[in-house]
């Protein structure tokens, strides 16, 4: 009997033992392990910085766009695209015919307005007719001399002629056709006079001054060429209504290379500068909810979830405003695949 008795208290041990092993391992008592990247948070100065991507544009006062003065033809092309010009160079000529004509009758309408105002006033004078018959052929007398003005000038425009040196941009004029002042038929440009517009969104505007560094490159990507390094000139004071945008004018202190009117350019605006930033690399930081966790690995290499705030951003670090400390250490490289309490095995990059 007592041999039985000692033969089941063994295996209720036994059953016991068995039990609790396969326990601790479903409740994660041996914690996973992760192999990523680390690195160690440490302060360095950091500069914030508001990228906008945008195009090159005219200067005003550095450029002319030019159309017919009234409704003709084009008589004569002087100009190609690209070449450049003086100031007083022919670019356009257009038939004189219809700007003589104009100017001959304008002319013959002032000389017979004269000649109803000075017999208007003759008569009133004699108390003949009243003086609102001079005051009506004073006003007819005004817009005659007006109407003869603008034939004087549309007859001298019958050829645009280039108003700044530089280089011709748009060349629509064809021999032949027809032109009106609707159409720009040229433009001239500076090409030493050339700016970049850059489009931002209402925040990002809001932290962008005059005076502030740029650096500009070509492209839609901050990889592709650097073109110079500028300074923000002024900032639009309402949304652009076909973007929605705010935009920055950016002017270029020596470009590399020539600029050509409407290129794609993007601009990084520096905006803010901290000396002792502590800041991490950008793939530490975890999604969750609306903000951010790292996981911070302590001396024995476990890692632990940690909220953090954040401050600026660049496109490869962030500034951590709260939520780390100097020294600490966090995982970089596969932070996605770690879990609260997990063990780490640091891999090589």
């Amino acid at each position: 009997m007592m041999k039985h008795s000692l033969l089941l208290l063994a295996l209720l041990v036994c059953a016991a033992c068995g039990t609790g092993g396969a326990g601790d391992e479903a409740s994660g008592a041996l914690p996973p392990v992760v192999g990523a990247r680390t690195a160690v948070v440490a302060t360095r100065p950091f500069t914030e910085t508001v990228n906008a991507i945008g195009a090159v544009v005219q200067r005003p006062g550095h450029y002319a766009a030019m159309a017919a003065p009234a409704p003709t033809r084009v008589a004569r092309v002087f100009v190609t695209l690209g070449q450049r010009v003086r100031a007083g160079d022919p670019l356009v000529a257009f038939e004189p015919q219809t700007f003589a004509a104009a100017l001959q009758s304008a002319g013959a309408a002032l000389t017979a307005a004269q000649q109803a105002y000075d017999r208007e006033q003759r008569l009133a004078a004699e108390g003949i007719t009243p003086r609102k018959n001079v005051e009506q052929a004073a006003a007819a007398l005004a817009q005659a001399r007006a109407a003869q003005v603008t034939a004087q000038r549309d007859q001298q425009l019958s050829t645009l002629r280039a108003p700044i040196d530089g280089v011709v941009t748009l060349m629509d004029a064809v021999l032949g056709a027809s032109a009106d002042m609707a159409q720009t038929l040229v433009e001239v440009t500076d090409p030493n006079a050339l700016d970049v517009m850059l489009q931002l969104s209402p925040a990002d505007a809001a932290h962008v001054r005059a005076g502030q560094r740029v650096a500009v490159v070509a492209g839609q990507s901050l990889a592709g060429d650097t073109l110079g390094v500028g300074a923000v000139a002024d900032v639009g004071v309402e949304l652009d209504s076909a973007t929605h945008a705010v935009l920055v004018r950016v002017v270029l202190g020596r470009p590399a290379r020539t600029l050509r009117v409407g290129e794609t350019v993007m601009g990084s605006i520096v905006v803010g500068r901290n000396p002792r930033a502590i800041a991490i690399p950008a793939e530490a930081l975890v999604p969750e909810g609306e903000g951010y966790h790292v996981f911070v690995v302590d001396s024995a290499g476990i890692a632990h979830v940690r909220n953090v705030t954040l401050g600026a951003r660049t496109e490869a670090y962030v500034e951590v405003r709260s939520g780390l400390r100097a020294g600490e250490t966090v995982v970089t490289y596969g932070a996605y695949g770690v879990t609260d309490s997990a063990k780490i095995v640091t891999v090589k990059p």
